[in-house]
């Protein structure tokens, strides 16, 4: 399972009454580690800027299967990623396990950046053997 809903969140939902900043809220509790990757990721573009690349993106493998799963769990989801992307203000792009970067809100998905990090080349240039399970 994917999200620890409350019993209200629950009975919103099935009254089709659930604000975003309902939803996040769940987010946030269900999957902290993604959720504080994300907030980390998305603060540090906001305050510092983007890199070179055009991003801000995080290189450090999670610290154990629980953490991992979090993340891809929160990546895998469209509803989950869309209102992380709204909460924080950022496109997210995802390479792997561990490999999410966060570029500024409107970034167009045909933007040089947003193509160089989610291609082919990235991709398989952003393997290792130490990474093959994730």
């Amino acid at each position: 399972m994917s999200l620890d809903v409350s019993p209200d969140l629950l009975a919103a939902a099935e009254r089709g009454e659930v604000s975003d900043e309902q939803f996040a809220d769940c987010i946030r509790t269900s999957l902290p580690y993604a959720w504080n990757m994300v907030s980390d990721l998305s603060t540090r573009l906001h305050v510092n800027g983007t890199t070179e690349a055009g991003f801000v993106d995080n290189l450090t493998p999670p610290p154990d299967e629980q953490a991992r799963g979090q993340l891809l769990r929160a990546l895998a989801s469209d509803a989950i990623r869309a209102c992380l992307e709204r909460h924080f203000a950022v496109r997210l792009a995802f390479q792997n396990c561990h490999r999410l970067a966060v570029f500024p809100a409107g970034t167009p998905k045909d933007s040089d950046e947003y193509r160089t990090f989610t291609s082919v080349r990235s991709q398989l240039l952003n393997q290792s053997p130490l990474l093959r399970d994730c």
